[in-house]
């Protein structure tokens, strides 16, 4: 009833102000809202009609923003609860994962990408799964679609980087580190993959410039001893290549940059003896070899001299080299077995029987030893010691023909090099008998047993193979 009157009472009122004001200002007012089509209104009427059209339009205006505000608060919060609904689903995918439910895993990540194809972390991780499944392929392609969304992620490029490394397209991968380093140049997993590619690839000039960047780097001491390691493993291994590749002189120069590095780096004096014996300095090399088994007393050394003077026809030479290195150390089984070795493989019979039957400590490592001991016994008509010799043999589970192994990783290889190539460590692979392996049987007189000069008495043509 209120509203009624108040209704009533304002309508009275604005008729009464209508015409009080007409009274007052008496006259017609033309309007024209086109060439042909003219009105005539008060100025009171005329006024109010503006102010009614302004008052709609302000209404409109009001309306249309009050809409668009609703609107956006609708689409806002429909995003919001998809987007909320896209976190549930990866969370999910990821738990999954963590308890090792994979399938359950790839289908909540493919359902969370269906609803956002450019979610780069559920792109990342789903990418890994198929990685972890040797399905390389798709982790490629999702990761790829990742850094299309996201080209500056170093995450991204990185995960990016070990899928192609994992599918063996290693230049691709060396591409895809190389942009990482475009963006953070000093980032060190980058670094080192990128090195350790470079390595793979056998990339060494490359891979040194790397690992110098890599020493630069502010380092913990046990990582920088280990980097300086592999530094000097570089630089070798250039000078190698570039000994292999005709250029003698280059390669003396890296051969010596690693010696600086580490004195006891054995396969770059090797390498400077396999320079001189290139340019024809077969005694200089000899005198330097003798040189570095003086410092390392490494049978590597050793057996690099017997090729050696084998191949120019004075074996003579190296049966006093490895005499000589006997009177020195008396008690090394291993220097008793490769002399004896070397007589077997000369032809004296009678010198090579009477040095390795008094060798102890390398039978149980050498399937070579019993096998050169039965032949021995087979010369000298000793038949019943020459079977228990090849029964020994044959409990051997694999043949050792030039028996070296790696102090890192134990692995045997018939041919010596700078390298090891099941571990990739340089400087580790040693001849056997291990020297802490030859040790005195309980009971026996452990005195040295006397070493003869014995003079070498002509070429004589090889012994069967052992």
């Amino acid at each position: 009833m209120l509203r009624l009157l108040t209704s009533i009472f304002l309508v009275s009122a604005g008729i009464f102000l209508y015409s009080y004001f007409r009274e007052l200002n008496p006259g017609m007012v033309s309007v024209r809202t086109s060439p042909t089509l003219q009105f005539e209104l008060s100025p009171v009427t005329l006024v109010i009609f503006s102010m009614a059209v302004g008052a709609v339009l302000v209404a409109l205006a009001v309306g249309m923003r009050q809409t668009a505000h609703v609107i956006g608060n609708w689409r806002s919060t429909r995003l919001l609860r998809r987007k909320e609904k896209i976190d549930a689903l990866h969370r999910e995918g990821t738990h999954a994962i963590m308890s090792k439910r994979t399938v359950e895993a790839i289908g909540l990540f493919e359902r969370a990408l269906a609803m956002d194809p450019n979610r780069v972390d559920s792109l990342l991780w789903l990418g890994n799964i198929y990685r972890v499944e040797s399905n390389f392929a798709e982790a490629i392609r999702l990761h790829q679609r990742a850094n299309r969304v996201d080209d500056r992620n170093i995450e991204i490029l990185l995960e990016l980087a070990n899928d192609l490394e994992s599918a063996k397209r290693y230049e691709d991968a060396l591409q895809t580190l190389q942009k990482m380093l475009k963006i953070e140049p000093d980032n060190l997993t980058a670094l080192i993959r990128k090195r350790d590619l470079l390595i793979r690839l056998e990339k060494w000039s490359e891979a040194l410039e790397i690992q110098h960047r890599l020493l630069k780097a502010n380092l913990p001491e046990p990582e920088r001893k280990a980097e300086a390691h592999l530094l000097t493993g570089c630089t070798y291994e250039v000078g190698r290549q570039l000994l292999e590749r005709g250029h003698p002189d280059k390669a003396r120069r890296y051969f010596r940059g690693a010696i600086k590095k580490d004195r006891t780096f054995l396969p770059a004096y090797v390498g400077i003896g396999e320079i001189l014996i290139r340019e024809g300095k077969t005694k200089q090399a000899v005198e330097i070899l003798k040189k570095i088994y003086a410092k390392t007393r490494s049978n590597i050394i050793l057996h690099r001299l017997e090729e050696l003077f084998l191949e120019q026809g004075e074996p003579s030479e190296i049966i006093r080299v490895y005499q000589e290195a006997l009177r020195q150390d008396p008690n090394n089984p291993a220097l008793r077995f490769y002399l004896g070795k070397l007589y077997y493989r000369l032809e004296m019979v009678d010198e090579a029987f009477d040095i390795l039957s008094t060798v102890e400590g390398v039978q149980d490592q050498l399937a070579d030893y019993h096998k050169i001991m039965a032949n021995l016994y087979l010369r000298k008509q000793q038949m019943e010691e020459a079977v228990a010799e090849l029964k020994k043999a044959l409990h051997f589970k694999k043949r050792v023909v030039v028996p070296y192994v790696c102090t890192a990783c134990r692995q045997e290889s018939t041919e010596w090099s700078g390298r090891c190539r099941s571990c990739g460590i340089w400087n580790t692979l040693v001849a056997l008998p291990l020297p802490n392996d030859g040790q005195a049987v309980p009971g026996q007189d452990s005195s040295p047993v006397p070493i003869s000069t014995v003079p070498y008495q002509g070429i004589a043509s090889p012994f069967e193979t052992v």
